[in-house]
């Protein structure tokens, strides 16, 4: 009876992910066009893939890559990039009480910002485990099958097309970007002080380094003056 209800619940999962899978799949194949046009083999392209799951990563990872930067600036880039995790794996685990700690760490793997989002968008009744794995089951398969049709299929593509495809890097970081941006006048300035520092900084740095230099510095000043709410205090009855 336990195994049939847990069944039921990652089966609702799958279902719940459908949305990201439409997502997915195209960014995918996006991410492997901009990592073979960086010089990644089909085999590298899709162990990124496997092994990282992290879809903005990947493709700054790309791009730095293409772009000269060593492989010390690529992973603390990456790593720095992907702290949000930390915070949002905390939050997912935070609502599946009871859950083992291997099953914590499998699952933790699966967390990714529209996995994230979904999930806890959802009704409490489907706060648990099951639902959540089943989730992170079926976007995960869809991001590595973008992946390699993506990998298998840049030799086939002509070159404009595929070289048109390198907007999608900016267009993932943008759709990261706005949504919090839109509703804070402090992180857009946030925002614009990062890209002038980094500007400056590359004058003295190799491009990798100046870009990790400037994320860190106003990511700490940031700290003290950004409000994500954009300064409107909420009323408290």
């Amino acid at each position: 009876m336990q195994k049939s209800f847990r069944r039921a619940r990652f089966r609702c999962g799958l279902r719940a992910g459908i949305p990201i899978v439409l997502g997915y799949v195209p960014v995918g194949i996006a991410y492997a066009i901009l990592a073979r046009q960086a010089g990644f083999t089909v085999r590298e392209t899709c162990a990124m893939s496997l092994f990282v799951y992290a879809g903005a990563s990947e493709m700054m990872a790309a791009g730095m890559y293409a772009q000269g930067a060593g492989i010390a600036a690529i992973i603390l880039a990456t790593f720095v990039l992907n702290l949000r995790q930390a915070i949002m794996s905390t939050c997912v685990f935070h609502l599946t009480p009871g859950a083992s700690a291997p099953l914590r760490v499998l699952g933790s793997f699966g967390v990714t910002d529209e996995t994230f989002a979904v999930f806890t968008a959802e009704q409490p009744k489907h706060h648990n485990l099951p639902f959540f794995l089943g989730l992170a089951l079926i976007a995960y398969l869809s991001w590595n099958l973008g992946t390699l049709a993506g990998a298998l299929a840049s030799d086939l593509l002509p070159d404009i097309l595929t070289a048109s495809l390198g907007i999608a890097l900016y267009a993932m970081f943008l759709g990261l970007l706005v949504p919090g941006a839109s509703r804070s006048w402090q992180l857009t300035a946030l925002c614009v002080l990062t890209g002038l520092c980094n500007t400056l900084l590359s004058r003295f740095l190799p491009s990798g380094w100046a870009l990790i230099a400037s994320t860190l510095v106003c990511a700490f000043a940031g700290s003290f003056f950004a409000d994500p709410d954009g300064g409107k205090e909420e009323a408290h009855v």
